[in-house]
C-alpha cells in the first residue's frame, strides 16, 4: 500500500524557493493566518507536567526527583502554560532541531517555551509533521535567531513569517489518517524490535553472572565439582576454591568532579570529560569515545577534576540512571562530572574486572531515598568470587566470544530501528509537502483500535533514543499489515 503511492497529477511553482513545486490545488499561506498564540497559566501549578521532544513531540512528564532535573514541586509550575489538546508547543531554543508538535494532553509547560491555537482551516495533526518535516526544520533553523547553534531562539514573529503549505482541509485530514495508519505500523516493527534487544540483553547478563559466579566452568561448559557458601547473601554459592573478596582489593574508586555550564560546549580541547548522558551517544556503547565536552588540563585542575587513565571502567552513582547498571570503558583518558563513579584496576586482568562490575546491581546496595545513591566507600565493600588468574582469563576469553554474537545482534536491530526511522521520516515528509497522494489510500483505510498505538511513554521514548543506530524491513510496511 505504501510501496504504491503515486505522485499528483499536476504541480505549480509554490513561489517560495525552498518549498519547490507543490500540487496545483494547494495554497501557500504564513502561518500568522494559521495560528495564534496563547498565553494562558497555571494558577496551581497541580497540572499534568509536559516535554517537547525533538523525537515524538509532546509527552507527558513524570514529577520527577532525579537531581539533574529542574524543580517539578507544584509550587513551582504556578504560572507555568496551559496547554490543550491539539495545540502546538514549540521549545524555542530548540525548535532549530524539530523539538515542538502538537499536543494529545491537557497539562502546563515551562514559561519559556510559545503555545499556539490553531486557526479552523487548519488540521493540528497536519502541521504537527509539516513543521517537524526536514525541509522545515531546516527553514526554520535559519530564520532563528542567534549567533551560534547552541544559543539559536524561534520567536512567535519568526515562526509567523514562515510560509506553509495548505492542502484543502479534507485532504489535510485525509493525509494525517493515512500517518497514523503508516505510524502504527513502523511502531509494531521498532517495538518488537526493542523488545527483541531488551530479550538480548537480559540473556548477556545471564552468561556474565553464570560464569563470572562460578555456576558454570566456562573451559568445560559444566558447574564446578564442589561449591562453598560465599557469605554474600546475592552471591551464594560459589566455587570451593575461589576467593570471596571486597572490590577494594582489585581496584580504586573515586568519583568525579562537579562541571560548571561555563566550562561546557568546548569541544577542542585534549581532555574528554564525560557526563552520564554521554553513556548514551551511538559509538559510546562499551566504550567511552565519543564526548561533547573537553577541558584542557588547567582547567581540570582548577574544578579539582581527577584525570583518570584509559581503561577506567565508569557509571552512574545517582539517580535513575544509577538504576540502569550500565558501565563503560573510557578509552582515553578523561574526567567524569560528580554524577559518576570510576573504578581503576590495581592490578591483574582488567576486563574481568569489567564482567565483574557489569553484574553487580547497584541499585539493590544504594542508598534508600527518593534519589538512590552509592558511595565510594559502600562500592569499595561490595564482596565479589575472585576466581585464579588462569580462569579469569578463560572466562573473559568466552565471554567475549559468546557476547560478541549477542552483540552484533543487537547492532542490527538497532540499525534496523535507525532505517525504519529514516523511512519514517522520509515518507512522512514526502507526504506532507506533496510528493505523493494519499487521498485514495486514506479512503479505502480500515477503522483500526488505539491500544496498541498509544503515544510513546518515557520508558519507550528513552528506548528509542538509546537504540536509534538500524536495516529496516520495510516488506513489513505492506498492504498485508492493514
Amino acid at each position: 500500500m505504501i510501496t504504491n503511492l503515486k505522485p499528483y497529477s499536476a504541480y505549480k511553482d509554490a513561489g517560495v524557493e525552498w518549498l519547490g513545486q507543490v500540487p496545483e490545488h494547494w495554497s501557500v499561506r504564513r502561518l500568522k493566518y494559521l495560528l495564534r498564540e496563547r498565553d494562558a497559566r497555571s494558577e496551581t501549578g497541580t497540572e499534568q507536567l509536559l516535554s517537547v521532544s525533538q523525537y515524538v513531540g509532546v509527552t507527558e512528564r513524570k514529577r520527577s526527583d532525579n537531581l539533574e532535573e529542574p524543580d517539578t514541586r507544584a509550587e513551582s509550575l504556578v504560572g507555568y502554560k496551559r496547554v490543550d489538546p491539539g495545540e502546538l508547543v514549540v521549545n524555542i531554543m530548540l525548535a532549530w532541531n524539530g523539538s515542538m508538535g502538537v499536543s494529545r494532553y491537557a497539562g502546563i509547560v515551562s514559561p519559556a517555551y510559545c503555545v499556539y491555537r490553531f486557526e479552523a482551516l487548519a488540521e493540528p495533526w497536519y502541521f504537527h509533521h509539516l513543521l517537524r518535516s526536514p525541509v522545515y526544520k531546516a527553514r526554520i533553523k535559519a530564520v532563528s535567531t542567534g549567533v551560534v547553534e547552541s544559543r539559536l531562539r524561534l520567536y512567535t514573529d519568526d515562526l509567523y513569517r514562515l510560509m506553509a503549505l495548505l492542502p484543502p482541509l479534507p485532504e489535510q485530514t485525509a493525509i494525517v489518517r493515512f500517518l497514523d495508519w503508516a505510524e502504527r505500523r513502523i511502531r509494531r516493527v521498532i517495538r518488537a524490535r526493542q523488545r527483541r534487544i531488551k530479550l538480548l540483553e537480559e540473556y548477556k547478563q545471564a552468561l556474565i553472572h553464570q560464569a563470572v559466579t562460578g555456576r558454570i566452568d566456562v573451559r568445560t561448559g559444566q558447574p564446578y565439582p564442589a561449591y562453598k557458601d560465599s557469605g554474600v547473601e546475592w552471591l551464594g554459592q560459589v566455587p570451593e576454591h575461589w576467593e570471596v573478596v571486597p572490590l577494594k582489593r582489585l581496584a580504586w574508586f573515586k568519583s568525579g568532579a562537579g562541571f560548571p555550564v561555563h566550562h561546557q560546549g568546548d569541544a577542542s580541547a585534549e581532555i574528554p570529560f564525560f557526563k552520564v548522558s554521554d553513556m548514551n551517544i551511538p559509538g559510546n556503547e562499551k566504550y567511552l569515545r565519543v564526548c561533547a565536552n573537553t577541558v584542557s588540563m588547567t582547567v581540570a585542575q582548577g574544578l579539582g577534576a581527577t584525570v583518570f587513565p584509559a581503561g577506567t571502567i565508569v557509571f552512574p552513582k545517582v539517580g535513575g540512571a544509577l538504576l540502569t547498571n550500565k558501565r563503560r570503558i573510557a578509552a582515553n583518558q578523561c574526567c567524569i562530572d560528580n554524577n559518576m563513579m570510576a573504578c581503576v584496576a590495581r592490578n591483574g586482568n582488567r576486563d574481568f574486572l569489567f564482567l565483574v562490575m557489569s553484574y553487580i546491581d547497584l541499585g539493590q546496595i544504594a542508598q534508600p531515598g527518593p534519589v538512590p545513591a552509592i558511595s565510594e566507600g559502600e562500592v569499595r565493600e561490595i564482596r565479589v568470587a575472585l576466581p585464579s588468574a588462569a580462569e579469569q582469563t578463560a572466562i573473559v576469553e568466552y565471554l567475549d566470544a559468546q557476547t560478541a554474537k549477542i552483540d552484533a545482534a543487537i547492532a542490527a536491530d538497532r540499525r534496523a530501528i535507525e532505517l525504519l526511522e529514516e523511512f519514517r521520516t522520509r515518507l512522512i515528509a514526502d507526504v506532507v509537502t506533496g510528493k505523493l497522494d494519499v487521498r485514495e489510500v486514506a479512503a479505502r483505510l480500515p477503522e483500526e483500535p488505539s491500544e496498541e498505538d498509544a503515544p510513546w511513554t518515557d520508558e519507550e521514548e528513552r528506548a528509542q533514543d538509546e537504540t536509534l543506530n538500524g536495516e529496516g524491513d520495510h516488506a513489513a510496511i505492506s498492504e498485508e499489515d492493514g
